[in-house]
């Protein structure tokens, strides 16, 4: 059994026991409180803390929050300017950052991004340095890399909401394509939370039977799908943002189950961003999104997906696209 495992999964770091469920949530904006909301309604956490620079919006929404404590589980909310309300926090969520223009990709955000996140990352080391980073701007992958860096932290410490979302709309759109409800359709979006991502076609099962054995030439059919599946999930955050401005409700429900999984060391496989050196012949620190296992210590393993010659050249080619980027930080 343990050859098994060695080949399944590559080790990171060894499991530990839960400790505190203090969450910072950095950034009060759409996404930031659709996290907090979604925290706080499932019972995720025993305190959150809020931290934003604009100081009445961010009284408003811990009022606003408070005052329905009649109707949740127990827990303390505080907010500040300060940095120092979130002091001893488990887990630090970041959402703060310069809001995605319609048309813009996530890429051309980062460095703007990269500026904010000077003046955050090392004020919740001060006060927690033994907190896990949950980042969840944009881009994701490449402000991922940048609160590493910034951190100074072990990187399975550091992890991003990646391709988690994306992987929830995959499972969605092919629910819909083939009538089985989305928690029985499972499939992977891995590499860049963007653009470059890569659909694992020859993963997708419902109820551990895969559509490749069900149609040995998927494979060759597989721009039908990507066209019909897989292009949606790319386009989605765009569409949505053209609608009504910004996301928020799907990624803070993809945020709390994150969340909940880390504080409760649920062990559960999520699609995070991550340094993948080493990992499907990456050779350099590049982080992007891989199913990893998460546990109150942060991620323990990555899963050893049996990949297609062609989606590993695809995710190499996002390593690439990210590898680029990163190079070109300023930081």
């Amino acid at each position: 059994m343990s050859d098994i495992i060695d080949e399944l999964l590559h080790e990171l770091q060894p499991p530990r026991a839960p400790t505190r469920t203090k969450v910072t949530i950095v950034g009060v904006g759409q996404v930031g409180m659709a996290c907090a909301y979604s925290i706080l309604q499932q019972g995720i956490a025993s305190e959150i803390a809020l931290v934003d620079v604009v100081a009445d919006k961010l009284e408003g929404e811990l009022q606003d929050l408070q005052h329905g404590l009649a109707f949740t589980r127990p827990c303390v909310i505080k907010a500040g300017t300060d940095y120092s309300i979130t002091a001893e926090s488990r887990l630090c969520v970041i959402t703060a950052g310069c809001r995605q223009r319609e048309g813009e990709t996530r890429l051309s955000l980062v460095q703007r991004n990269v500026e904010i996140f000077k003046g955050i990352i090392p004020q919740l080391v001060k006060y927690s340095p033994e907190t896990l980073f949950l980042v969840v701007s944009n881009p994701v992958d490449v402000l991922t890399y940048v609160t590493w860096k910034l951190s100074g932290l072990p990187p399975e410490h550091v992890f991003g909401s990646g391709t988690n979302l994306d992987s929830a709309r995959f499972r969605f759109l092919l629910s819909e394509k083939l009538g089985v409800a989305a928690t029985n359709c499972h499939g992977w979006i891995i590499g860049e939370h963007g653009d470059s991502s890569v659909a694992v076609w020859s993963g997708v099962n419902v109820a551990g039977v895969t559509l490749s054995a069900l149609k040995p030439n998927l494979e060759k059919e597989a721009h039908t799908w990507e066209e019909e599946i897989h292009k949606k999930v790319i386009e989605s955050a765009y569409n949505i943002i053209k609608l009504k401005g910004y996301t928020s409700w799907a990624i803070g429900l993809s945020v709390a189950k994150i969340v909940r999984g880390a504080l409760h060391n649920h062990r559960n496989v999520f699609a995070l961003t991550t340094n993948v050196k080493g990992i499907h012949g990456i050779e350099e620190d590049v982080f992007l999104s891989l199913p990893c296992v998460l546990g109150s210590n942060g991620l323990t393993h990555v899963v050893r997906q049996t990949l297609l010659p062609n989606e590993i050249e695809k995710l190499h080619k996002s390593a690439k696209t990210l590898r680029e980027i990163q190079d070109k930080l300023q930081l």
